[in-house]
């Protein structure tokens, strides 16, 4: 096992990894910009390291820093979190170049998914579903057009190299398709300095459906189930619950072995996540994230297996513990991300944190990096925190969601836990009623 490992994320991510090292007695090190001086991850960690000033590119995004900080400190491996480099594959080969172990998959398979066009081609020579689009790239109008021709309108316009739908138009005729091409590749280069784009058939009323899984690199996979991510504003992820409450046997199953058989032939290794969305019965490939995810900690909840824990004795070598036979999922769980956003306007709303009590009880979890005093910085993401709760049933988790809430405390800036508030009791939340397009709707309603 590792001795010591350096985190080179920030906020609740890096106090996440850091604390899973901590419980498996390896040492760690943080890194961190100019202005996260006094964050929680770099006041616990064993050593830390200021590798530049606020901007990511200056700092969290500069391999070189994060290279000799790793040296320095006599680190033995790198975990990258999520986000800023969890997804570049040149990172993570110059790691392991350079005698770190990359905690996480092979850069191959990185590059290999990190491009939405050459995912898909691989989803289809594995066998997965894919939804109906250009055989690859478009990268002109009259490309664009013939593809949407065979597709039919309305299409999808997305960035290859692509995420948190920048890069991302809908055309539902050919003169919005002349319109939004340019403008779909320019949000790509500027946002991703890729310009590529392809096109998709747009679903209407899709739900988002991702599965969690872990692999071995030598062919053993599990997977923790599914989670639906359909709960989205701007193709930004608000709220996970897991298991999907629309899904039946048939349909789970279908879907997990196909992903689990899918990663197993790749010889895939670390945590991965299949995403699909799935509409009138049917599942739909869009593309897979090879790091930890956002919302990984629904399916601890319900697996009882720390992802995080299970990512180092993978990257470390170790037997991997687990056959599917051992995961014994149960009951309920559901996430909320917690912004600094005004949770009617959703602008940005750093500032100083002047109270902070966060909910306990059982089934309760939080993963923040606040504390009363700190100074959210303006310079990165908005989430500042997740709420966590799990029940024995899906009944039993919203009325803990919703008592958890109201203990919430943030003060001195705005979050949208009034937002989530509302989402605990809106009728269709309850009933398991929506899909990707239904909180655009839901947040345009008066309070």
């Amino acid at each position: 096992m590792f001795d010591k490992v350096l985190i080179a994320n920030r906020g609740e991510i890096a106090l996440r990894v850091h604390r899973a090292c901590r419980e498996m007695g390896i040492k760690t090190v943080a890194v961190h910009s100019t202005a996260d001086a006094n964050a929680m991850h770099v006041r616990l960690a064993d050593e830390s390291v200021c590798i530049g000033p606020p901007p990511a590119r200056d700092s969290y995004l500069n391999v070189a820093a994060i290279l000799s900080a790793a040296a320095i400190t006599g680190a033995d491996a790198i975990h990258p979190g999520l986000g800023f480099l969890a997804e570049n594959a040149d990172f993570a080969a110059t790691v392991e170049e350079h005698g770190f172990s990359f905690i996480g998959p092979s850069p191959e398979h990185i590059r290999l998914m990190g491009n939405k066009v050459a995912a898909k081609e691989a989803a289809r020579r594995l066998g997965i579903p894919t939804v109906p689009g250009s055989p690859g790239a478009v990268r002109d109008l009259a490309a664009a057009e013939a593809s949407a021709r065979a597709i039919g309108y309305p299409v999808l316009i997305k960035a290859s190299a692509g995420g948190g739908g920048r890069g991302m138009k809908v055309a539902r005729n050919a003169p919005e398709l002349a319109r939004l091409l340019p403008v779909a590749q320019n949000e790509a280069t500027s946002f991703f300095g890729c310009g590529e784009v392809y096109l998709e058939r747009h679903l209407d009323r899709p739900r988002h459906i991702e599965i969690q899984l872990l692999g071995d690199g030598l062919g053993g996979i599990i997977h923790l189930g599914e989670r639906d991510c359909s709960l989205q504003r701007s193709h930004q992820k608000l709220l996970e619950e897991t298991p999907c409450p629309v899904l039946n046997c048939a349909e789970r199953e279908r879907l997990t072995a196909l992903a689990a058989a899918a990663l197993a032939e790749l010889g895939y290794r670390s945590a991965g996540t299949l995403e699909f969305l799935y509409q009138d019965g049917e599942f739909f490939f869009i593309e897979m994230n090879t790091r930890l995810q956002v919302e990984h900690p629904i399916s601890e909840m319900v697996s009882g297996i720390d992802i995080v824990r299970e990512q180092l004795r993978i990257a470390a070598g170790a037997p991997f513990g687990y056959r599917q036979s051992d995961v014994n999922l149960c009951g309920h769980a559901i996430e909320c991300r917690i912004n600094a956003e005004n949770p009617d306007t959703f602008l940005p709303s750093p500032g100083r944190v002047t109270d902070y009590h966060p909910p306990g009880g059982l089934g309760v979890r939080v993963d923040s990096a606040l504390y009363d005093g700190y100074e959210v910085p303006p310079y990165y993401d908005s989430l500042i925190s997740k709420l966590i709760v799990h029940g024995k049933s899906r009944n039993e988790c919203l009325m803990r969601l919703r008592r958890a809430l109201e203990e919430y405390v943030i003060g001195g800036i705005d979050t949208t836990i009034p937002l989530h508030q509302r989402l605990a009791v809106a009728t269709e939340f309850i009933d398991g009623d929506y899909d990707i397009h239904w909180l655009e709707d839901f947040v345009s309603r008066p309070p």
